[in-house]
């Protein structure tokens, strides 16, 4: 794949990257805040009265069968899917339903989907350092200029994901973890305030899953960010889980510690108990 064309296709990333200065306003409450959110898909409720609350930092896992309304719910918080009633905030001060997906974006909202999509024709460090550039037009990206800063910054990343030995091997040849880690590390060069990281783990080995855990639980905090974790894998779930939400039919099943869900008799029954039996 040639240099252009793999940036022809760069909106694929990039509609997803936010930027360095982010301005929402957690002084007086949580940082991400979903009240009473209902959305239909032709009569069928897929959001169901849903309440969410998301404290600036935090570390929150949500878990669910299949058609809980998890992907929707993302959609909902990133401006791809509007919700029938409700309300859905960003800080005290950005009212998310009244602005599109690239200004949601811009607040400083990343989103990670289960399939990494990265420049595979080019090196590591290439990714990040057009991930860092403002302009995002073919032309300026290629002619911007590395400064210190810009260098400094994707030193730091590349040590953060793990990848500061591979700085200069091509995108294309890197696992498939390693490619889940590089696009987290995209969307960390823009310094969100928010990362939805859906379904992490799906088909990494052992070793990648713990990289996974460890890399995930050092973003969450005060003055980081805060990060929201879909994921089916109950094992790490459990490695990560500080807080966990359970949905079922579009809205809260249970909501607690990891011992306290796991053994909440609703939740096995509808969740936890099927997965079992698949297992």
């Amino acid at each position: 794949m040639s240099l252009l064309s793999s940036l022809a296709d760069r909106d694929r990333v990039f509609d997803f990257l936010v930027p360095a200065a982010s301005p929402v306003d957690v002084r007086h409450g949580p940082i991400l805040y979903l009240e009473d959110v209902t959305v239909s898909f032709d009569g069928f409720k897929a959001i169901d009265n849903l309440n969410l609350t998301i404290d600036d930092g935090e570390l929150r896992c949500i878990i669910g069968p299949n058609g809980a309304g998890k992907t929707t719910m993302m959609d909902i918080i990133t401006g791809k899917t509007r919700p029938d009633s409700g309300s859905v905030w960003f800080g005290s001060r950005h009212d998310l339903l009244t602005l599109n997906e690239p200004e949601i974006a811009s607040l400083g909202i990343g989103r990670k989907f289960q399939k990494p999509t990265v420049f595979e024709a080019l090196t590591v460090f290439e990714n990040l350092e057009l991930a860092m550039a403002a302009d995002k037009r073919i032309l300026p990206t290629l002619t911007a200029r590395l400064t210190g800063e810009i260098r400094d910054r994707i030193g730091e990343i590349l040590v953060t994901i793990g990848l500061a030995d591979l700085r200069n091997r091509p995108a294309g040849i890197l696992s498939h973890g390693q490619k889940q880690w590089l696009e987290i590390g995209l969307l960390l060069m823009q310094r969100p305030r928010l990362l939805l990281v859906d379904e992490p783990v799906a088909g990494m080995t052992e070793q990648e899953m713990e990289r996974t855990a460890e890399l995930l639980t050092g973003l969450a905090g005060k003055g980081k960010q805060s990060v929201v974790v879909v994921e089916h894998d109950m094992g790490f779930v459990r490695s990560i889980a500080r807080q966990v939400t359970v949905l079922h039919q579009g809205s809260v099943l249970a909501e607690g510690s990891m011992d306290q869900v796991s053994n909440d008799p609703k939740v096995i029954e509808v969740y936890l108990g099927a997965e079992e039996e698949a297992a």
